[in-house]
């Protein structure tokens, strides 16, 4: 190592002026280690971020990969007592869930009011008790125009299969989604109640608050608001950690809403 002493300065100075190098030199090894640490620090949550982005990617692309079930591609739940239930999206689909998915020991939901889903409960040949006719009836306006109109209720009644026909009295035609209800139709008390959860097996799935909270691993109460629905699916992304946006926006109501 060379030292250059300056002739022209004491013995003293010389020292005091490699002293202050030195505390430079120090100083700017200090600085040093800690940005060293600090770009070590920001490494660390950079690769933490992109880890956990990754993982999301590979949910979301598990999510779109699963394969779905049959009632998938209609409105549906499990009611509290495990019976699958099984709604309308429109005019076609409620078509579709009259005729080729209602069997004869199966109950028919719908409302008074035009615009309304049907609602089926598959028995299996079972009883569905009080609470299961309940979330059912609640489901059935929920997904009604109850909830756009801002109602709270409106009413709601169960029939037999053999009730629902095509046929009319008159011989007007019915049109895609439409049926004549024929006997006596029973009618179950109800309200909007609606939550989006997601099942052990990643489903995302909406319905009456009750049957989601019993049949779910996590879930959110959703009401009647001033968001949109592209707005409020978004909330429920982050908040389920599940599913896509796309699947959220389609198990809602049409209307808007809050969390």
């Amino acid at each position: 190592m060379k030292i250059t002493l300056f002739t022209e300065k004491s013995l003293e100075q010389n020292a005091a002026l490699y002293f202050e190098k030195a505390k430079k030199i120090a100083k700017k090894i200090e600085g040093a280690k800690h940005a060293l640490k600090e770009n070590k620090k920001k490494i660390l949550e950079l690769e933490k971020k992109r880890g956990k982005e990754i993982e999301k990617k590979q949910e979301l692309r598990k999510a779109a990969t699963r394969k779905k079930e049959w009632y998938e591609k209609f409105r549906w739940f499990i009611s509290s007592e495990g019976f699958l239930c099984i709604g309308g999206r429109d005019a076609t689909s409620n078509e579709v869930v009259i005729k080729k998915h209602t069997e004869s020991n199966d109950l028919v939901f719908h409302t008074d009011m035009a615009g309304s889903p049907f609602f089926v409960i598959k028995t299996e040949g079972k009883t569905p008790g009080e609470s299961t006719l309940k979330e059912v009836a609640d489901a059935t306006v929920t997904f009604s125009r109850a909830w756009k109109l801002g109602l709270s209720n409106s009413p709601v009644f169960w029939v037999t299969p053999e009730q629902v026909s095509k046929k009319t009295q008159s011989g007007e035609f019915m049109g895609k989604g439409a049926f004549m209800i024929y006997g006596k139709a029973n009618y179950v008390e109800n309200q909007l109640s609606l939550a989006m959860g997601v099942t052990d097996d990643g489903k995302i799935v909406s319905g009456p608050i009750s049957a989601i909270k019993k049949n779910t691993s996590s879930w959110v109460e959703v009401q009647p608001g001033d968001e949109k629905a592209s707005t409020i699916a978004k909330t429920l992304l982050h908040k389920l950690k599940a599913g896509t946006l796309d699947e959220i926006i389609r198990a809602l109501p049409a209307g808007e809403f809050r969390i």
